[in-house]
Order: C-alpha cells, then sequence, then structure tokens
C-alpha cells in the first residue's frame, strides 16, 4: 500500500487514525497503513506520560510516534504519515547522506497552564529548511508541508510535552538525501522526517553559567556557502572541538572568524550577544553565521526595550570590554556567559537577577509559556 494513502482530515482524531509504518529500500519506499484507534488513548483529557519531570534532563527519551514522508522523482513531497518511533529502518546501501545532503532544524512545544500546547515560530524553521535546500541542491517540502508534518508529531505526543514550568518537547525535522547514486552527485529522492523528545528547560534556577572557550583553528564554511543554513555535514569539526573544549572542563566553544581570525562568530549551536551598558551587540549574519529564530527574537525584544543594537563586526579583544555576555539558541534559549578564555586568558562577566540577560529572558519565556501577551503573533496554537 504506497504512500498516497495518507491521513486526509486536520483533526487529532483523524491524524491518529492511520498510522504507517514507514520503510526505506534502496531508491524504493512503501508504507503499510495500520487501522489503530488511539484517538481516545491520545484524548485532549489525557494525562502527561509517566515520567519524572523534575528530573527530565536533555537524554534522549523515545516518544510514541514520528513523521515521515519522501520526494518524487518530480521533487514534491508526498503528503506524509505518521510511525511508531523506532519503526523507520533505512538501508544504509541507499546512499543516505550523500555527501552531507543533509538538514536539520530544531524546536519546541509548550504546554500552557490552561493545558493548550503552542510552538515558537515554526514557520521561520520551515522557511529556513527551503532556504537550505535551496542553496544545497535538494528537494524540500513546502512550508505548508513542513508545518504539517510538525503538528501531526506534536498531537500525536502530546502527553509526552511536559507539564507548565517543567520544559518543552523538542523537536528535530531531518531532510537527507535517500536515494541510490554514484559518484559526487544529488540524491534522487530525499526524505523528510520529525522526531521529538522531552527536554527540561536548559536554565533552572541554579544552574551555572556558561564558560567559554575561544577556537582558533576550526575550518568554518566559506562565506556565502553553507554556513547560514544547519547542514549536517558542517557540524563535524564544531563536535570535535567541542569535545576537546569539555575535556578541558568548558561548557561550550566560541569560534572566530575563518578568514582574519580576529572577530568572534558564533558559540556551537548559539549565536552571541556582547551587553555594554545601554549598547547590545552581536556579529552580523555575513554568510557562515547562521541567523537564529532566537537571535532575531531577542533583537526585536531588546530594540522595543529602548535598547540600541549592533550587528556588526566584532573584534574578539571586544569581549574584554563586555560587562554581560549571553548566548541565544533554541535549546538554550538564552544562556547566561559567566567566563570566556582566550589565548589562556580568562575574561569573567556578571550573572545573575536584575541584568540584562534576565530581563530578556523573562520576557522571552514568558511569551512562550503565555505568562505575558504575544502582541507579535510568535506563537502557534498546536491544539
Amino acid at each position: 500500500m504506497a504512500l498516497r494513502r495518507l491521513l486526509q482530515s486536520s483533526t487529532t482524531s483523524s491524524y491518529l487514525s492511520k498510522i504507517c509504518t514507514f520503510r526505506m529500500h534502496g531508491t524504493k519506499a512503501t508504507a503499510s497503513i495500520v487501522e489503530e484507534h488511539v484517538s481516545e488513548m491520545l484524548s485532549e483529557d489525557e494525562e502527561c506520560a509517566d515520567v519524572d519531570w523534575d528530573n527530565l534532563g536533555f537524554s534522549l527519551v523515545p516518544t510514541d510516534y514520528m513523521f515521515a514522508t519522501r520526494s518524487c522523482r518530480e521533487g514534491n513531497f508526498e503528503q506524509g504519515c505518521l510511525s511508531r518511533y523506532g519503526n523507520m529502518e533505512l538501508n544504509p546501501a541507499a546512499g543516505i547522506l550523500n555527501y552531507g545532503q543533509g538538514l536539520i532544524e530544531g524546536m519546541k512545544a509548550y504546554r500552557r497552564e490552561d493545558g493548550r500546547v503552542f510552538m515558537f515560530r515554526p514557520e521561520l524553521n520551515a522557511m529556513r529548511m527551503k532556504n537550505g535546500a535551496e542553496r544545497m541542491c535538494m528537494h524540500s517540502p513546502s512550508v505548508q508541508h513542513f508545518m504539517e508534518g510538525v503538528k501531526q508529531t506534536v498531537l500525536a505526543n502530546r502527553r509526552w510535552v511536559p507539564p507548565p514550568g517543567k520544559g518543552s518537547l523538542y523537536l528535530r525535522p531531518l531532510l537527507f538525501g535517500s536515494g541510490a547514486s554514484l559518484g559526487v552527485s544529488a540524491a534522487s529522492e530525499y526524505t523528510f522526517v520529525v522526531f521529538g523528545s522531552p527536554v527540561q528547560n536548559y536554565f533552572k534556577e541554579g544552574t551555572a553559567a556558561l564558560n567559554l572557550y575561544v577556537e582558533e583553528v576550526v575550518p568554518r564554511a566559506y562565506l556565502g556557502g553553507t554556513g547560514a543554513v544547519k547542514a549536517i555535514s558542517n557540524y563535524g569539526p564544531v563536535l570535535d572541538a567541542m569535545r576537546r573544549a569539555k575535556a578541558r572542563g568548558f561548557s561550550d566553544v566560541l569560534y572566530l572568524d575563518a578568514e582574519t581570525k580576529k572577530n568572534i562568530e558564533e558559540v556551537s549551536a548559539a549565536n552571541i550577544f556582547l551587553v555594554k551598558g545601554n549598547t547590545i551587540v552581536t556579529p552580523a549574519t555575513n554568510g557562515t553565521i547562521l541567523r537564529g529564530i532566537t537571535r532575531e527574537s531577542v533583537i526585536e525584544i531588546a530594540l522595543d526595550l529602548g535598547y540600541e543594537v549592533e550587528e556588526r563586526v566584532v573584534p574578539v579583544a571586544e569581549l574584554k570590554e563586555a560587562e554581560e555576555v549571553f548566548c541565544t539558541g533554541t535549546a538554550a534559549g538564552i544562556a547566561s556567559v559567566g567566563s570566556i578564555t582566550f589565548q589562556n586568558t580568562r575574561t569573567e562577566y556578571k550573572v545573575g537577577d536584575g541584568l540584562v540577560t534576565q530581563q530578556l529572558r523573562s520576557i522571552l519565556v514568558g511569551i512562550q509559556t503565555g505568562s505575558i501577551q504575544d502582541t507579535k503573533n510568535w506563537v502557534l496554537e498546536i491544539d
């Protein structure tokens, strides 16, 4: 039974009344529709999953379902369907991740006090994946198709969205080449999947601030290349640099630009900001720096609060002039930086309540969780 037999309705019940088991073999994909009456099992009145939410952490927690679809020869993606988590088998001979042809996104679903579930600006993730796919000569799902896959995944795993204030359901949309190919050539077809795992809030009371190490030797993506998109192939040298930094006791790595090695760019999976009085400075997203969704949101919030925001080249020497430093990203939200070490010199920064970082974090979290009115229409109700 082909993948064309898919879910037709937008209601939770119809999403979950047909669950497909999706398997890739070579360049052919087949799916079997398993009729399961799970709408009652995952009704809106059901309590959260049996998880110790107070000690959730960040390890992968398998949920109930994942979303999967593939592109046709013409480049269009089939509608897609849900699969029991872990039921997708991929044949490595099929050319998975052909020469680094893979894109990832990260996003979160939150549960509010009234039980409703929301996501934060997911359409921007959809557009970024589409733009990245165009840059890497890949077929990609449309923004609408991306959004539908994400919504289906959240609805199917609704009981895994943590209670208010306990964390979020972290979603990982993944697009990769899945057709057989010889030599350096584009994949003949592409697979798009979305899966999720509940995670705790990155910063809880008592969590230590980040201590960063400035990496000077890791090669970065070339200007105008794939650096401005979340390409899987970009993360090889990043992971190696993180491993070395953490072995020395640091939280993460801050990178310099590859051309001059005189200007800061970004942390491994986050953008960076310096606070200098009423001015907030961040490296401009020119070519190799990812235009983070949290980054863009924080800039808007800061401007609304009356801060001056400068997006420009930031010399590494300017780290010594900052009063506060923070990082932004989907996983971390807004993370305080306590120190940065560059060429064996450690510079420390202010952390704690009553600072610019905490002010921005409180507003961002308030919008995401519903305690502050969303006047910008940034959140999307999933239910």
